[in-house]
């Protein structure tokens, strides 16, 4: 026989008096409201405040908890609205204790710190709602058992930036998901996290509200608002019931139209103002403050009442809004028109990735269960348009594949190939179409391992603590280029002027040479090609030098041979060199409107073309297979072809951008050119004439200083672009323009500070691989190359390894 309330509040006093504590007045008023509830045929339910819940009282409360399961009572929730709660070990004790009958935990977690963090996601809670507001979580890992949840609300959690690969994989009932004003931004990994929910039909970056054109929220005939939270929509304590069908197709009322997924779930949005506190935790981040109260009482202003005080020529409207077949432009506040009446819908507390073009499509077309995402129902007309818009931008499978494969088939395919090829008589032809031949598998390979990798890996290369002469050394690299020939050599120039050759394979400095007072910052390095162990090195101060690796200073020994390099006059200000593909010539260019023409053998500079354009040339490149072919790009928005066969009085061609132009180079083939302006403006340029090939559309981000590098990749099949005011990589399919991935840098360390892409390359040698020079926000963090292949995951890392300061010369070189 289950026991009462009665005998339940019998056993919680005499525990009071065994631990010699006074009975809290609030749990004996819980458990009188619960008896009220229970003789009126109402749901038997608790709500357990743990607002000023002494450490003391504990131990009483925990007994009536364990009591529960075996009690009348048929739910239990749990809540806190201040900083002043018991333990975070003490209340999930509670929570744990009340086991199969927790239903809704609503909690602000700042008031317990990182281990109650850490501990809920590890081990999981048997509640239905959980609510943790303004949570410091910055990777989501909630890998613990959740299997009773359907709805989560991570609100306001400002320091949560994207998911651990398994955090869902233990939630198979979340049916509701709110992540409002985080810091998440990459769709591709959070697709793939999301992915493993599969009970998922809400889905909420951000709030879609309704007003008539009267602000924010809307008010009454009487023009005063009606404030009303959802903790007064609660049905008695009973969960609602959601109708997928309804939820689409059927709306009966304005209120079901623009309902929030909380509504529908029995969560409470709050308001209170939270502090921070320090943490190392590489999952958990306490450093930054969150919103002051002042934006949390704007935001509580929007969540608790705004969104929900609708007059009746909206209603009239929205209803209609269900029915129209025209998709909206939900990229930014949008107005409906029925009749002669207009209803506005604005967006209020967007995460980062709803700034993402095409998000929402990319969303629908990604989540086929999805059902309402952001407030908005999704209709058939909105799946239609999104799975359009997600063929039409972006690029599922690498190599236009149209679905994933499985690497263990791909191989099975190659080897059915190959069998029947050698069976094959020695008079007949063998069949080598190019969707048979071995580079369809090889690229089906990739395809397949880069299907299953959503979450890329990521290794900084570590080459610092190595000694000179008995001295600690660390770097700070400026540039860096991959050797056109040796797989497993990279050579960088530092801040300091400093060159490194560097095995990126194992991180090994091969060879080293310090500045010797003659270099400044490093910014132009080329490796040449006949000649594999010598480069050209330029700095900012103008210095020119060739260098033989073999003769430069070995970091175990410290000796360094004086034949080891070859001075060059020097050019002013310089940003760019590079070498011609027969290593007869160089070029050199900087801040200033002309090219430097250097003879190799020789050493000498043999001609200076002036005002070649009418700003700074940034960047200059020879093409990779035509020794006097090169091009020009400058901050006069122009990208110039120039032949020295001609004497470069006049180019062969020009082509312009809208904005100053940072880089340019040539595909590994010279059939294009890939230029990149300020602010995310790549193009692809027909090498030949100049002409338009393909522009890739990336949106830009508003700001002047946002210097945009781009470089092939795999051949000239992909292209990748980083800019300096942003923490992400862009890979493109360079035949089509399509986004494949997206890479996202993370600071971490203490410092959880913001990082930006400086430079970068692709693997040469690597199919999906490619190295990014990425430096901290924060002054006086040091910068870093970051090695990233698309291939492995971050499973790789764990299985294969134990596992920044902002250079004011972010538009200088390439």
């Amino acid at each position: 026989m289950a026991i009462d309330i009665a005998t339940l509040e019998e056993r919680y006093i005499n525990s009071c008096r065994k631990h010699c504590v006074s009975p809290n007045d609030a749990i004996l008023s819980v458990l009188f409201k619960a008896e009220v509830k229970k003789s009126c045929n109402e749901l038997c339910s608790l709500e357990i405040s743990l607002d000023h819940l002494k450490d003391a009282e504990f131990p009483p409360l925990l007994d009536l908890c364990m009591e529960l399961d075996a009690s009348e009572v048929e739910a239990v929730d749990i809540r806190n609205e201040s900083l002043h709660v018991l333990n975070g070990k003490y209340a999930l004790l509670l929570m744990r204790a009340i086991n199969q009958k927790l239903r809704v935990v609503d909690l602000q977690d700042l008031a317990f710190g990182k281990d109650f963090l850490r501990d809920l996601s590890q081990r999981g809670l048997t509640c239905e709602v959980l609510n943790l507001r303004s949570s410091h979580f910055r990777k989501l890992n909630m890998m613990g058992e959740f299997m009773r949840i359907h709805t989560l609300n991570l609100d306001f959690s400002t320091s949560l930036t994207s998911f651990q690969e398994d955090c869902f994989s233990c939630m198979p009932n979340l049916m509701c998901l709110s992540l409002c004003e985080t810091r998440i931004l990459n769709l591709w990994t959070t697709i793939a996290a999301l992915s493993k929910l599969p009970s998922l039909v809400e889905l909420r970056f951000q709030h879609w509200s309704c007003c008539n054109d009267v602000g924010p929220y809307s008010a009454s005939s009487s023009g005063k608002s009606h404030h009303k939270t959802y903790s007064n929509q609660r049905n008695n304590g009973r969960t609602s019931s959601i109708n997928i069908g309804e939820l689409t197709d059927q709306y009966s009322s304005t209120e079901e139209v623009l309902r929030n997924m909380f509504l529908l779930n029995n969560v409470v949005i709050n308001d209170d103002e939270s502090r921070a506190e320090d943490s190392d935790d590489s999952e958990l981040d306490f450093s930054s403050p969150l919103q002051e109260h002042g934006s949390l009482e704007r935001l509580s202003n929007v969540f608790s009442g705004g969104n929900r005080q609708i007059n009746q020529q909206t209603e009239d409207s929205l209803d209609n809004f269900q029915n129209q077949n025209e998709a909206e432009p939900l990229a930014g506040p949008f107005t409906k028109y029925i009749g002669d009446n207009s209803v506005k819908y604005i967006s209020y507390h967007a995460s980062p990735i709803c700034f993402e073009e095409y998000y929402r499509e990319y969303m629908i077309a990604s989540l086929p269960r999805l059902r309402i995402l952001d407030n908005l129902p999704i209709r058939k007309i909105d799946q239609e348009t999104a799975r359009m818009t997600f063929s039409e931008y972006f690029e599922h499978v690498p190599y236009q594949r149209k679905h994933k494969e499985n690497v263990i088939s791909v191989l099975q395919k190659r080897e059915i190939r190959s069998s029947q090829n050698h069976g094959q008589s020695p008079g007949k032809k063998v069949s080598n179409l190019y969707g048979k031949s071995q580079c369809f598998y090889t690229r089906s390979l990739s395809a397949a391992k880069m299907g299953s990798c959503a979450w890329p890996f990521l290794n900084p290369l570590s080459f610092s603590g190595s000694t000179l002469v008995g001295e600690s050394k660390s770097f700070r690299p400026r540039q860096f280029e991959y050797h056109p020939s040796n797989s497993s050599l990279m050579v960088f120039g530092t801040l300091d002027g400093e060159i490194v050759a560097v095995n990126h394979e194992n991180g090994k400095i091969v060879s080293y040479i310090p500045s010797l007072g003659a270099m400044n910052s490093v910014l132009g390095l080329c490796w040449l090609k006949k000649y594999p162990s010598k480069l050209i090195a330029g700095s900012d101060n103008g210095s020119l030098k060739l260098y033989d690796i073999h003769h430069m200073r070995s970091m175990e020994t410290g000796i360094c041979g004086g034949a080891g390099s070859v001075s060059f006059d020097e050019f002013d200000q310089l940003t760019s060199v590079h070498v011609n593909s027969t290593d007869e010539l160089f070029l050199a260019s900087g801040y200033s409107r002309d090219v430097a023409l250097y003879d190799i053998s020789s050493g000498k500079r043999l001609q200076v073309f002036t005002n070649m354009h009418r700003e700074h040339i940034n960047v200059i490149k020879f093409a990779n297979h035509s020794p006097s072919v090169f091009a020009t790009s400058s901050f006069d928005q122009d990208v110039k072809m120039w032949d020295l066969r001609q004497k470069p009085i006049s180019p062969c061609y020009s082509s312009s951008s809208s904005r100053g132009n940072v880089m340019v180079c040539f595909s590994p083939d010279d059939h294009y050119l890939l230029v990149s302006a300020v602010d995310n403006e790549v193009r692809q340029l027909l090498a030949v004439d100049g002409r338009l090939h393909l522009n890739f559309e990336i949106a830009s981000t508003g700001s002047s200083q946002n210097y945009t590098r781009s470089y092939y990749m795999n051949g000239r099949d992909y292209i990748i672009s980083g800019s300096c005011d942003e923490h992400v990589v862009r890979i493109c399919c360079a035949q089509t323009g399509r986004r494949l991935r997206d890479i996202s840098l993370e600071g971490g360390g203490r410092s959880r500070s913001s990082m930006f892409v400086q430079s970068l390359r692709g693997d040469p040698f690597r199919e999906f691989n490619l190295s990014i020079l990425a430096a901290h926000m924060r002054p006086r963090s040091k910068s870093e190359i970051i090695k990233v292949n698309l291939l492995a995951s971050r499973d790789y890392a764990k299985e294969h390894f134990d596992g920044q300061q902002a250079c004011p010369t972010n538009s200088m070189g390439g």
